[in-house]
């Protein structure tokens, strides 16, 4: 199983040509991380230290997604339409 390229999703996500750590960046990473794990899963589906720390990263990921809707509702809306998430 492949690991996400991380620089490219950086570069997709950025705000500007320095940013690596804006709540954009931080929600596309751990999207794709979920991605990968979420595939992992279901082929090894008695592999319980990786589900937990699947559930650490979708938390992590919830309260970025609570904190940008909160403070930035356009950039919010625009994020998970781009990832696709959500209804």
């Amino acid at each position: 199983m492949k690991r996400p390229d991380k620089k490219k999703v950086i570069t997709d996500y950025a705000v500007h040509p320095k940013d690596t750590g804006s709540p954009q960046v931080q929600i596309a990473i751990l999207t794709e991380r979920i991605k990968q794990l979420s595939s992992h899963l279901e082929e090894h589906s008695k592999d319980n230290h990786s589900r937990r720390g699947l559930l650490i990263m979708v938390g992590k990921r919830r309260k970025l997604l609570n904190y940008l809707k909160l403070n930035e509702k356009e950039t919010y809306d625009g994020l998970m339409a781009k990832l696709e998430l959500g209804k």
